[in-house]
């Protein structure tokens, strides 16, 4: 059964917005995890289905939300909503979540969080449409062993779901917990700038999340080519379309029995559930044309880091002047995540 709809104003940072965000991750996050073809799989998919229909979000396509595939005898499914536009005949934008665990897990940061800010956006949306349409895509199969194989849902989407040009991709995963490292702690790390000119304006004009008196959130842009394709936004780089990857990166809890809602901050997860929003709605009002990969996003990197860890940066012994100093503080921060 599902709980209490939404009364909040959009863009809404108060304990009603937590609320109900946290009422979905725990709704989502149970013990028995979600790994495909489990019961838990199973009521994952009833759920977020049961969420779609209460706030009235149309089905893509026009039949179901659930669009079923096999892959190699196994049974998959997409759960797929697309959000009007205020230009419904333009490209939409396509906005991930994947809902599977890696096996018997809770998995509320992964990506239960996602989930959650993905179904409070889509009601938004509906209030008070983007520019452009947007693909509510909570995805299937991102886990291993399904990880980047032809049974991964956001690849299968890609090929065989989709009906329409993409516009672009803005994906979640591990969006929940405080990034672990001092001072950091409210770091919301971003790859994909780079994908397109447009995304750097995109960023750089998004107002971030504020209350009276801080910012909640501290975006770094990096290059994706520092993690690698870490999810859902996979499919759509390695064919060339605009997006952003949005992540707080792995921590202790990630893939672990560990990882439940009491270790998540949910006045975090509605930062960044009012921030992707921004993010989204920024990105529908932007031609995005290219060239794909095609400039120098060092500058923008560098003024996002410098606002956000220039303090933290000398103990590290670099002087983040060029794109060697932010290669080097790459490769220290990940020492730093055990990557």
């Amino acid at each position: 059964m599902l709980g209490r709809q939404s009364t909040a104003p959009i863009n809404d940072l108060g304990p009603a917005m937590t609320d109900m965000l946290e009422q979905d991750v725990h709704s989502l996050a149970l013990p028995e995890g979600r790994p495909v073809g489990s019961p838990g799989h199973t009521a994952a998919q009833r759920y977020i289905t049961e969420r779609l229909t209460a706030i009235g979000a149309p089905a893509y396509g026009g039949g179901e939300y659930a669009l079923p595939y096999t892959v190699h005898g196994g049974s998959f499914a997409n759960l797929l909503a697309r959000l009007p536009g205020a230009d419904d005949n333009a490209a939409p934008i396509v906005l991930t979540a994947h809902y599977d665990t890696c096996g018997p897990q809770p998995g509320a940061d992964d990506n239960a969080a996602a989930v959650a800010i993905a179904l409070r956006i889509a009601e938004h949306l509906l209030a008070k449409p983007a520019h452009r349409p947007i693909i509510a895509a909570f995805f299937d199969a991102e886990e291993p062993p399904y990880y980047l194989t032809e049974a991964m849902g956001s690849i299968h989407f890609y090929h065989h779901q989709r009906r329409e040009p993409v516009h672009g991709a803005l994906a979640l995963d591990l969006v929940g917990h405080d990034v672990p490292l001092p001072g950091l702690d409210h770091a919301l790390f971003i790859t994909g700038m780079e994908s397109d000119p447009g995304l750097a304006d995109v960023l750089q004009e998004t107002q971030v999340p504020k209350d009276a008196t801080r910012e909640l959130l501290a975006p770094v842009p990096a290059l994706n080519r520092y993690v690698g394709d870490m999810s859902d936004h996979h499919v759509f780089r390695v064919n060339e379309r605009p997006y952003l990857f949005l992540t707080c990166g792995r921590w202790m809890h990630y893939h672990q029995p560990t990882d439940i809602p009491e270790n998540l901050n949910f006045d975090k997860i509605a930062a960044i559930a009012e921030y992707t929003e921004a993010l989204l709605r920024a990105m529908a009002e932007k031609p995005l044309e290219g060239p794909f990969e095609g400039y120098d996003s060092t500058p923008v990197e560098l003024a996002f880091l410098d606002k956000a860890i220039g303090g933290l940066v000398g103990q590290f012994g670099i002087n983040l002047e060029k794109r060697e100093d932010i290669d080097r503080l790459a490769v220290t921060l990940m020492a730093q995540f055990g990557l």
